[in-house]
């Protein structure tokens, strides 16, 4: 590989995109990705590492970014590491322990911290991994549960029907505020808002991913001992609520690109489908729970559009005031 091109995959932001399902390869979602015709060349290949160029162009940027196939965390290395923004991760619903394999990919998203998680099946199944057990994995973790063909279809009478399948990924990947966007000048205000509401869930820096990266297989960790997977379980542990939610990044990002649009219908009705779907996700949670979701979006809104944090010290989901 040429000085240049290893210059470009350290530069060019990428999604991950790996499937637990033997059945399912990683060409079929990116090529859905990428607007379901032929699947291009890739532009970089390392062994069974494939990197697809995708430019991102929507009303607020263009950015060029990779789509990068990565089949087990065993080809996870610093340079994928170092240029990760969103991982998508395809598994087999079919199966009751379809969920078995994706829990390998954990330490390595709990370590990178990735703003963009998406676990995605065909459609979830009763007698294999439930809609309740999907979602409470994705709770637990800080996903969001895509089907491609879900059984259930958006009731057709919903003024405001939530977008599902490939199209609902290709709607999360463009609300992501990545490194390599170039903002269109109409909308350079607003993408400093974005910038902030996502700077202000993540008070601590991403971690440097050099060779001291604590969790990457790809790095000669092939048969990497449990004691140091046990090590990376404790230091996520240890974090407590430093941990940060990518869900919430997601709505603020996502509410930030609606509010500060042009204010035409079409925008105001995306403003109340996103709205819509933040309201249906909070329900689903323990009552303590929808409790500090609404409180951390509240806040990181509010420092995000310059507020004063002394007003909102103290402030929390315990005061009845």
């Amino acid at each position: 590989m040429s000085a240049s091109q290893e210059d470009e995959m350290t530069t060019v932001p990428c999604a991950v995109i790996t499937s637990c399902d033997p059945g399912f390869k990683e060409e079929e979602l990116v090529k859905q990705i990428l607007g379901g015709g032929l699947l291009p060349e890739p532009s970089q290949q390392q062994g069974a590492v494939r990197w697809y160029p995708w430019n991102i162009d929507n009303k607020y940027y263009t950015a060029n970014v990779s789509l990068c196939v990565v089949p087990s965390t065993f080809q996870m290395t610093n340079e994928i590491a170092q240029t990760m923004q969103a991982f998508i991760v395809f598994f087999d619903s079919a199966v009751s322990g379809g969920l078995d394999r994706v829990n390998s990919w954990l330490p390595v998203v709990e370590d990178l911290l990735p703003e963009v998680l998406i676990l995605v099946c065909d459609h979830v199944c009763d007698s294999g991994v439930s809609r309740p057990q999907a979602h409470q994995w994705c709770l637990s973790h800080g996903f969001e549960l895509v089907e491609l063909n879900p059984q259930d279809l958006p009731d057709e009478d919903d003024d405001f029907p939530e977008s599902t399948g490939v199209k609902r990924i290709v709607q999360a990947l463009n609300a992501n505020v990545w490194s390599s966007a170039e903002m269109k000048d109409e909308h350079n205000q607003g993408f400093g808002l974005m910038s902030r509401l996502v700077a202000s869930r993540h008070n601590n820096p991403r971690p440097s991913h050099d060779s001291s990266s604590s969790y990457l297989p790809g790095e000669g960790a092939e048969n990497s001992s449990g004691a140091d997977r046990t090590e990376t379980a404790v230091n996520s542990e240890s974090q407590g609520d430093t941990h940060v939610d990518p869900t919430i990044d997601l709505d603020i990002q996502e509410l930030a690109s609606l509010t500060i649009g042009d204010t035409d219908v079409e925008n105001f009705e995306h403003l109340c489908t996103k709205l819509k779907q933040m309201k249906d996700k909070a329900s689903t949670l323990p009552h303590e729970q929808r409790k500090e979701h609404a409180e951390k979006v509240a806040k990181a809104f509010w420092m995000a559009i310059g507020g004063d944090q002394e007003e909102i010290e103290g402030i929390s989901s315990g005061d009845e005031s």
